[in-house]
């Protein structure tokens, strides 16, 4: 996917159908000169709804399309006829999309599952003829109510990417290879700091046909809770990751450091990020020998289990996956 067409942050507005009012009218016929109210009800106005679709992977079709507007509903006629519901706009949008009041920042709800549908903005409610009022005591009324008015509201809609696995590291920690090397993805890849600049997604398969999916986000550095970098723009796509794979190179002067640096990052950001299972992959394992292996395992302080890995000779990918899969179904 190009970058320029990842997009996972816009802000719309949306204006919901006003309700049809309810009529008011008296059933006449051949037969029936003075008959008693069958004014129908109002139809409601059309809603704005969010449907979730794993088919989509990006907000880009809603990019340009700053208002979305629903039908009125149509009012009621005699015959005790409810008028046509407004017609609702549907728009599909990628599994892990947040909805939020632009004003406020409340968050309304979350799209996490293909097919469901949630309203974003509901249509206006249908006025009641004047039959709905006929009563012992008033049984010709010559009232009926008008239409809801629809709504118009600013809403912000955020992807936040969902994934089996996500690659948590700094710049040019090879998050990227080893996407490439794992999945079908293809990445951009290069030697300096920043080359994703938009969350990528591999499928990687696995054992007995099975398979799961890793995210490859843009790289932190110290201080991205407070913005610094990519920031939080993408720090929140880690929150929709079942399994944190933290990843150091294996010629980082301290790698318990840069890890801890890692994980503060994530705290500061997100406290419930702690719970999440996560484990260490020490890269660029092709720079080193098994001497400085066992040198750099010794040495390392951490309450999480690590191996090492090369995206470049493939070392230790199939143990990796192992253990990634073992976290995923036994988190404890």
């Amino acid at each position: 996917m190009a970058e320029q067409n990842f997009v996972d942050y816009v802000k719309i507005c949306c204006r919901s159908g006003a309700g049809g009012a309810g009529s008011v009218h008296f059933h006449r016929s051949k037969a029936t000169n003075k008959g008693g109210p069958d004014g129908g009800n109002g139809g409601r106005g059309g809603h704005i709804i969010l449907r979730g679709n794993s088919n989509v992977w990006t907000l880009l079709a809603l990019k340009y399309r700053k208002h979305v507007i629903a039908t009125p509903g149509v009012a009621g006629s005699g015959n005790n006829c409810t008028g046509a519901d407004g017609e609702d706009i549907i728009l599909d949008v990628p599994l892990g999309t947040v909805a939020r009041d632009a004003e406020t920042g409340e968050v309304d709800f979350e799209i996490t599952e293909h097919g469901e549908t949630r309203i974003l903005v509901p249509g206006g409610r249908g006025g009641l003829g004047n039959a709905h009022f006929k009563s012992p005591s008033n049984q010709a009324p010559e009232y009926a109510q008008p239409g809801e008015p629809g709504m118009e509201e600013w809403k912000i809609l955020e992807l936040k990417v969902l994934a089996d696995v996500g690659l948590v590291g700094f710049p040019n920690a090879g998050k990227s290879s080893l996407l490439a090397a794992l999945t079908a993805a293809k990445p951009e890849i290069a030697n300096y700091p920043f080359t994703t600049l938009t969350p990528n997604l591999g499928i990687v398969r696995y054992r007995d046909h099975q398979s799961f999916v890793m995210a490859d986000i843009p790289g932190i550095i110290e201080n991205a809770h407070l913005g610094k970098g990519l920031g939080l723009r993408f720090l929140r796509h880690i929150e929709r990751n079942s399994v944190l794979l933290f990843m150091v190179p294996a010629d980082t002067e301290d790698i318990s450091a840069a890890y801890h640096i890692l994980l503060r990052e994530l705290e500061m950001y997100n406290p419930e990020l702690m719970d999440k299972p996560r484990m260490l992959a020490i890269s660029k394992a092709d720079l080193i020998d098994e001497e400085i292996m066992q040198w750099i395992s010794s040495d390392l302080k951490l309450d999480i289990p690590y191996t090492f890995i090369s995206s470049v000779t493939g070392y230790g990918l199939i143990k990796l996956k192992d253990m990634l899969w073992t976290l995923m179904n036994n988190p404890a």
